[in-house]
């Protein structure tokens, strides 16, 4: 039986240092593409460093190992995005998800429960957060209050 790695992503919306994020982002996709059976990457799309995860699993998935992962998008509902460019969205990750938890919610709530969803399937958690504020910044608080395991790549490499 095949046993499956799940990874979450957050970060703060802006990034000031692309470049920075990217290669640390890399050599923990390429040690979790190499070390593992099978990875599910799973991501958001709401700010630059969801689109700097995304971009950095789908290229270490290209130069590492493409047969044994899945890049997919986790959205809190069906958005007017999605809707207009779902050819384009099922091009470019390997699933799409919408998060059950977040479907009942209020707009303004949605977002944490998908969050939250995320990091419960999540075997690491992976963030970039240096601001004490923010929705990833609640989100590496509760990862802390339940004992996931994550790392915090603003920390980890500073």
């Amino acid at each position: 039986m095949m046993s499956i790695y799940t990874v979450s992503f957050f970060g703060h919306r802006y990034i000031y240092d692309t470049f920075l994020v990217e290669k640390k982002l890399e050599r923990v996709i390429t040690k979790l593409l190499s070390k593992n059976n099978y990875v599910e990457f799973l991501v958001g799309r709401n700010g630059e460093f969801d689109q700097i995860v995304s971009s950095v699993i789908r290229r270490c998935k290209n130069e590492v190992r493409n047969d044994n992962s899945a890049h997919i998008l986790i959205l809190p509902y069906v958005t007017a995005e999605f809707k207009n460019n779902e050819d384009s969205f099922f091009n470019y990750y390997d699933e799409i998800d919408i998060c059950p938890d977040s479907l009942e919610k209020h707009f303004k709530e949605a977002h944490q429960a998908r969050n939250r969803y995320m990091v419960n399937k999540s075997d690491l958690v992976v963030f970039f957060v240096k601001d004490s504020k923010g929705g990833a910044y609640q989100t590496l608080r509760y990862t802390k209050k339940i004992s996931k395991r994550y790392i915090n790549l603003f920390e980890e490499y500073n």
